[in-house]
């Protein structure tokens, strides 16, 4: 049994998306209905729908940074209820028995999470996951999440992708007061970034290669701004960072940066989703330095930093946008033409 939803979606590579019906499944017993209230614009939406990582499904609807209300449970949930305030973020499902699964880092999953979009569904059919640019979505109860109803939910949005993506190797390599921390980068992930590591204690500066961006970054909570293209500037911070969060979302020398580094420090990758220029392995070798790459967290995790977030006051700097402007978004999007995030107002989708 499905339901017919309304969306947007793209039917090839080089096509505009456009209003398109999709199915959805009739609620199963562990099932909740969603309708969605907002679903933010995620780079990665834009690489999905023109395959430029060349496993895209079509006909493709992407976004994975969903609020919205409980329209609906099934019979055995008992965590949410009609008209609760939810979020869905980059994963749907995921085996549930593997070590991954069982510490609660679903999204590293040994069989392979099912993404919001552009996975197949195993448990299903394998049926191809289709996002949230549309009315409503249904999610099984173990992977939706309670958003704070202080947070203001257009703003929220994004926190289910840049927000986690941001946060999880800011957690995990313990970032706090007393730290120097560097997010290269001022975009998406990168204002996020420096949000956080600014609400956990350290302090924070904005390492980028436009002086423009530095008045930015100083209203967003960083206390100083490197710019990476002034030789002088860089060397003079060099062995000064306990941690260096690299948000830069194309391949790049990790070099300069690995330099300013303390002795057992880290740099943690989470932009870059494709080959890297090499580097030098002296630069490691000599002060026991780390590269480590992270991906979004799992439930457990994203919802931690929901909660922190509705106690902190911390949520992205968006632009709204109705459905209709989502090609022209993802075109903006390309120029760095937005501060910080595109939202849907999904109310736009008639």
């Amino acid at each position: 049994m499905s339901i017919t939803v309304a969306a947007y979606a793209t039917q090839s590579a080089t096509e505009n998306l456009a209003p398109f019906s999709i199915e959805r499944r009739t609620p199963e017993k562990d099932d909740v209905s969603i309708d969605i209230l907002y679903c933010g614009v995620c780079h990665s939406d834009l690489h999905y729908a023109r395959n430029d990582w060349n496993f895209t499904i079509y006909p493709a609807v992407p976004g994975h940074e969903i609020v919205g209300r409980v329209a609906g449970t099934g019979s055995e949930v008992t965590s949410f209820k009609t008209g609760d305030l939810v979020a869905v973020g980059c994963l749907v499902d995921s085996c549930r028995t593997c070590a991954s699964c069982e510490e609660g880092l679903e999204q590293y999953c040994d069989q392979g999470a099912v993404m919001t979009y552009g996975s197949l569904d195993y448990k299903r059919g394998k049926q191809p996951t289709l996002g949230g640019y549309a009315k409503n979505i249904v999610v099984n109860e173990g992977y939706v999440l309670r958003m704070p109803e202080n947070l203001n939910p257009a703003a929220a949005a994004p926190l289910l992708c840049a927000g986690i993506t941001t946060w999880s190797p800011l957690k995990e390599w313990n970032v706090g007061p007393g730290m120097t921390v560097g997010v290269i980068g001022l975009g998406g992930l990168g204002h996020m970034g420096v949000k956080f590591a600014h609400a956990m204690g350290a302090r924070v500066v904005m390492i980028t290669t436009s002086p423009d961006k530095g008045n930015d970054a100083m209203k967003l909570g960083a206390d100083d701004v490197l710019i990476s293209s002034d030789k002088d500037a860089m060397k003079a911070q060099r062995g000064k960072f306990d941690f260096l969060l690299d948000t830069i979302p194309v391949g790049h020398s990790l070099n300069p940066y690995l330099l300013l580094l303390k002795r057992d420090a880290t740099l943690a990758i989470v932009g870059a989703i494709e080959p890297m220029d090499g580097f030098h392995a002296g630069m490691l070798l000599a002060r026991r330095r780390r590269i480590v790459g992270s991906s979004i967290g799992g439930i457990k995790e994203t919802q931690e930093m929901l909660d922190f977030c509705a106690a902190n006051g911390v949520v992205s700097d968006i632009e709204m946008i109705s459905i209709d402007n989502i090609n022209e978004a993802y075109e903006r999007m390309l120029n760095n033409d937005v501060k910080y995030r595109f939202v849907i107002d999904m109310a736009s989708l008639k």
